[in-house]
Parts: structure tokens; C-alpha cells; sequence
């Protein structure tokens, strides 16, 4: 709040009239105010420039120029635009004064002046400017804030994907703000096990944002302890264990202890890199897509609903092959729900047809789904976050 801390406020009286600047002058005394003074808008300008002021009282007709121009001029820089400004104008004047308001002055004072009628509006500008200035610097300090917990947020997403040899796996992430609901991981276990995973937490801003670090936090501690506690399924192979105790732990956590908890969908795969088996949970997650060598494509749909809705629930847990050359897109809503100036959406079913056609890397699938995506949208904002992952067995 530093910016703010004046002992007193600025106020620039510009009038050709000496004694117009005397009389002010003297009025103003008892409202600790600094004056400054010029006699013409060309001198006004300067002073405007190198003081600062918090107001400026401004004749219309003076020499070299008029206040008019010094209106126009103060209101086109943006770094003078919000000093508020009051004409000074003959009592019979209107014209001047309803064109000066229409260009941006704040109010006007007639001459002859009246003392009690100057203090108010003096008064009034100099808290209007306060006021603008208290909003000025909160939004500075919001700014900076959001900025901060956006590179905490971005902290939470892998700096570097795993290299993989055999492998290929690419991952693409854009905030639709400056923090974000969306989230994906890829990291490794001990016994060439790649885990992957993408969410989308339910909802925008902050508290989306704090829901999706506190469960990409719990599904990765989770996915990687070996202290399985037993879920009573002892038909359940390791690798579905796995899976099951990383969600059901996010889930079950998250209903336990946040009454008014936001939902996520998920996906999380475990992939055995020798033999290309991959075990998945979806929680009610976009259905990711397979692009097998041939062309064809297959859907993981989902094997149970989004976490964070009902507690104790069973995730079925689904299985299938990844072979040679094929390639697994997982994805958030934000690429299909990529909406143009039509308000047309870019759709699932566009979405399939480009994949379907693509057989290069899987970083190459991701920049053609961005690309893509970007000309379709055509410039128009939009309001969802953007999550892509690809992973592609090249042997």
C-alpha cells in the first residue's frame, strides 16, 4: 500500500487569469492540498507529466492551447487518463461545459467560483480519485497473487515426462485462466511401469484449482506406496490393485474431509512397457481413444463415476493391449468443447476423424490437435482448460 501513502493531495489549477489562480489558491488552503499552477494547456501538459497531480482544475479558453486540447490529450494517455478533471467554465457557458464532460471530464465549476459549491466538488473528485487508486493497486496485488498460485500450480505438474525407450509419450496443457481444474501426471515405477493419468476438476478459479493439487497430490502417493491396505477383491491382480487403492484413497479421502468437495473426473493407466498391458480406471473421464496401427480406433469408456461424489465406491477396473505403433490419446473435455464464433463446438466426432487419420509421434498428434483446435476457434476466448496426453509403443 505504499503507492498510497501521501500526506497530501495534488491538485494542478490551470488558468490563464492570475487572479482566477490566486482566488483558488486561497480557497484550497484549508483542505491540505499541494497546488501547483499553469497559465496554459501546453504548460499544463508538462506539469501533468512530471507532478502527477491527483486533480486537475481546467479552464477552457486560454493561449497556445486551449483546454480542450489539454482534455483530449490527458484523456488519450493512458497514464493520465484517470485524473480526474474539472472544468472551470462561465456560470452561462453549457455548451463548453457539456462538451467537456463528454469528452471525460469529471464535473465542472462556474465562475464566479463558489466556495462551499468548490469544496464539495473538489472534495468529491479528490475521493473519487482515492478510491480508483485504492482499486488500481488491489487489483495489482490480485494480479500478482494469481500469478503466484499459477506457478505454484504449474509446480504441481511433471517438469519433464519420462523417457522411455520403446516408447513415446507427449502431453500438452493450456489454462483457460490463470490457474486451472485440469491436471495429468506421468511418472514411473521400480519394475518398468509407466502410470499416467488426466483430470478435470468440476468448476473455474481458485477452488477448482486447490481441488486438482490436492488430488493429483493424493493419486500419485497413493499410486506409489506398495502398503496396500486390502479391499476384499483378492481375485485382483497387483497392477489393478494398484489403480484401485490410488483412487478409492483420492476419493475416499476428499468425502471424508471436505463437506462441499468438487468432483473430478479421471483417468489413470498402468502400463507395462515389456508387454504393452494396460491396466485403467476411468472415472467418468472424456472416453480416451486407441489408435490401433490399422486405422481402427477404440474407446475406454468409463468404469465408474467421478471421484469426489460418493464415497466407498467399487472402480471397476478395464485392460487392454497396447501393441506396436499404436497410440493412446487421453483428453479433457477442453479440446471438444472448443467453441468458434458460431458458438459450434469442435466436437468429439472431429476430434476421431483426425486421429484417425494421423500415423506420426505422438507429439506430432498433440500440435495437430492444437493447431487444429486454435483455427477452428478462430480468436474467440475460451472458457474451459485444454489437457492432452499421448502415449505411443513404437516396438
Amino acid at each position: 500500500m505504499g503507492e498510497l501513502m501521501k500526506t497530501l493531495s495534488k491538485i494542478l489549477i490551470v488558468d490563464d487569469e492570475p487572479f482566477n489562480v490566486d482566488y483558488l489558491e486561497q480557497e484550497l488552503e484549508g483542505m491540505d492540498c499541494e497546488i501547483i499552477s499553469a497559465s496554459n494547456g501546453q504548460e499544463a501538459l508538462e506539469k501533468v507529466r512530471g507532478a502527477a497531480p491527483d486533480l486537475v482544475l481546467l479552464d477552457i479558453m486560454m493561449p497556445v492551447m486551449d483546454g480542450y486540447a489539454v482534455l483530449s490529450q490527458l484523456k488519450a494517455d493512458a497514464s493520465t487518463r484517470d485524473i480526474p478533471v474539472v472544468i472551470i467554465s462561465a456560470s452561462n457557458d453549457l455548451k463548453s461545459v457539456v462538451r467537456g464532460i463528454q469528452m471525460g471530464a469529471e464535473d465542472y465549476l462556474p465562475k464566479p467560483f463558489e466556495p462551499t459549491l468548490l469544496h464539495a466538488r473538489v472534495s468529491s473528485s479528490l475521493e473519487k480519485k482515492r478510491l480508483h487508486d485504492l482499486r488500481t493497486l488491489y487489483l495489482r496485488s490480485l494480479e500478482r497473487e494469481m500469478e503466484i498460485a499459477r506457478e505454484i500450480q504449474m509446480s504441481f505438474l511433471p517438469p519433464q515426462l519420462p523417457t522411455l525407450e520403446g516408447w513415446e509419450i507427449a502431453a500438452y496443457f493450456k489454462a483457460a485462466r490463470e490457474v486451472a481444474g485440469d491436471f495429468y501426471d506421468a511418472f514411473m515405477l521400480p519394475n518398468d511401469q509407466l502410470i499416467f493419468d488426466v483430470g478435470d476438476v468440476c468448476g473455474k478459479g481458485i477452488g477448482a484449482a486447490l481441488f486438482m493439487t490436492l488430488y493429483r497430490s493424493l493419486i500419485r502417493a497413493a499410486a506409489t506406496t506398495d502398503n496396500f491396505a486390502p479391499l476384499g477383491d483378492s481375485q485382483l491382480d497387483p497392477d489393478a490393485e494398484r489403480l484401485k487403492q490410488a483412487v478409492t484413497c483420492a476419493n475416499n479421502y476428499v468425502m471424508d474431509t471436505h463437506e462441499e468437495a468438487k468432483f473430478s473426473t479421471l483417468f489413470i493407466g498402468l502400463v507395462e512397457l515389456k508387454t504393452g498391458r494396460l491396466t485403467y480406471i476411468n472415472c467418468g473421464n472424456e472416453s480416451p481413444l486407441l489408435l490401433r496401427k490399422n486405422g481402427s480406433l477404440k474407446e475406454l469408456k468409463p468404469t465408474g463415476p467421478a471421484i469426489g461424489i460418493f464415497k466407498d465406491i467399487d472402480f471397476a477396473v478395464g485392460e487392454t493391449l497396447l501393441e506396436k505403433d499404436d497410440m493412446l490419446l487421453a483428453f479433457s473435455d477442453g479440446i471438444t468443447d472448443t467453441m468458434n464464433c458460431d458458438n459450434t463446438t469442435f466436437g468429439r466426432q472431429r476430434l476421431e476423424a483426425l486421429v484417425r487419420e494421423y500415423t506420426g509421434t505422438s507429439a506430432g498428434l498433440l500440435k495437430l490437435l492444437v493447431d487444429e483446435g486454435q483455427h477452428f476457434a478462430g480468436g474467440v476466448e475460451q472458457f474451459d482448460d485444454i489437457t492432452l496426453l499421448a502415449v505411443k509403443r513404437k516396438n
